[in-house]
């Protein structure tokens, strides 16, 4: 038989799989892939349930119910000064990673280069090695994942069509700053290039901070494509609803791709979506507040344990250096034997590079209820002595 296709056959599981069979197989508390504990705000599923019962569940249109495109628009309006066209400017999608493989397969070319940060997530690169492209890679730099104006210009070149932004940023929990965001808007205008922003963890933002669009910025309001996921925004993971929002000219290559790929969305889900998305300021606030308590609760605990806890900013995770546990051992290697040793399960950190990775991080997820929390907790101390 003659094989599959040789980009997509090159990858093994993804890490998120692997570690979640060994957590399974150990009975381990598992703190690697990034869900929620919990059902989601119950007013938001109770729309769902109710528009299930008395609503249109047949084909709804592709672009999306006219209600979540127009309550995409208006939250871009309240939450970021944006005006837009709900019409002509909003396409909801199966979730965001069929939004982000919908932008790369709508715009790049065979022989086009994409600019990535890393670390990255998973889906990223093997999207743009199958429709064809070349990412150039910039590399973050721990604690503070910060990177330099000369690594951004050296990724870029006269073949560059776009750049991939995740802001904040899986696995590095990384807040971009108003200048970072200037420089690259600046390098973006110089090689007339577009940005394709995942922005689902833009209400996870933590310490103050508030979330910055690269598209509020000047010249970028038809350079960008800003994706945002109701999974992350309502805890609600196992939804796959997605949006994607840009000028006409940019959204239509993006639409010709959706049609193809999974063509629209359950409705009752895009239904109590748009519900959600319309809801009082004490919702996201207090999304923010609550994540932001639990990400101090199991920093705190991992400090206790001997790990050395770098800045979480915002998303559900927070990095955790293990040199001063673990000597030379190496990060996959360590998730490994903490999996199975203490019970616990993390994301080695290296599984988020394409290049150079570092091999003495690991990825921990903090968006789960307390008593996992100390569970897992309570775990690697008796593992690593410090009870």
């Amino acid at each position: 038989m003659k094989p599959g296709n040789s980009v997509l056959s090159s990858y093994g599981t993804t890490i998120f799989e692997v570690m979640s069979r060994l957590a399974e197989e150990h009975r381990a508390v598992n703190l690697g892939q990034g869900f929620p504990d919990g059902g989601g705000p119950p007013e938001v599923v109770a729309e769902a349930q109710r528009y299930l019962a008395e609503g249109w569940n047949q084909y709804p249109p592709m672009m999306g119910l006219p209600a979540l495109r127009q309550a995409v628009a208006a939250h871009a309006a309240r939450f970021y000064g944006l005006e837009v066209d709900w019409r002509q400017e909003v396409m909801v999608t199966s979730g965001a990673t069929e939004a982000l493989a919908a932008c790369l397969f709508g715009l790049l070319e065979p022989g086009d280069e994409a600019v990535l940060f890393e670390p990255l997530y998973d889906s990223y690169v093997p999207i743009i090695r199958r429709a064809g492209a070349v990412p150039r890679f910039v590399p973050l730099r721990a604690p503070d994942w910060t990177f330099s104006r000369e690594d951004l210009a050296a990724a870029f070149g006269p073949r560059t069509k776009l750049v991939v932004l995740n802001n904040p940023l899986n696995p590095a929990a990384k807040v971009w700053s108003a200048e970072e965001l200037a420089v690259l808007a600046e390098m973006l205008v110089a090689h007339d290039a577009v940005a394709v922003c995942d922005e689902v963890y833009e209400h996870l933002v933590f310490d103050g901070r508030r979330h910055l669009p690269l598209m509020a910025l000047p010249g970028m309001r038809e350079r960008t494509l800003r994706i945002g996921s109701a999974g992350k925004t309502f805890s609600l993971t196992g939804w796959k609803v997605g949006y994607v929002t840009a000028a006409p000219a940019l959204l239509q290559p993006v639409a010709k791709a959706h049609q193809f790929l999974t063509f629209t969305t359950p409705p009752d889900l895009q239904h109590a979506v748009a519900c959600g998305l319309g809801g009082p300021d004490t919702y996201f606030d207090g999304l923010a507040a609550e994540m932001q308590r639990r990400r101090d609760r199991l920093s705190a605990g991992l400090a206790a344990c001997g790990f050395g806890v770098l800045p979480a900013q915002g998303t559900y995770f927070v990095t955790a250096d293990i040199r001063p546990l673990a000597g030379d051992e190496d990060d996959a290697a360590f998730c490994r034997r903490m999996t199975v040793e203490a019970g616990v399960a993390a994301i080695p950190v290296s599984a988020f590079f394409e290049q150079a990775p570092p091999r003495h991080l690991i990825r921990f997820c903090f968006c789960k209820r307390d008593a996992v929390l100390d569970e897992a907790v309570a775990r690697l101390r008796g593992w690593l002595g410090r009870t």
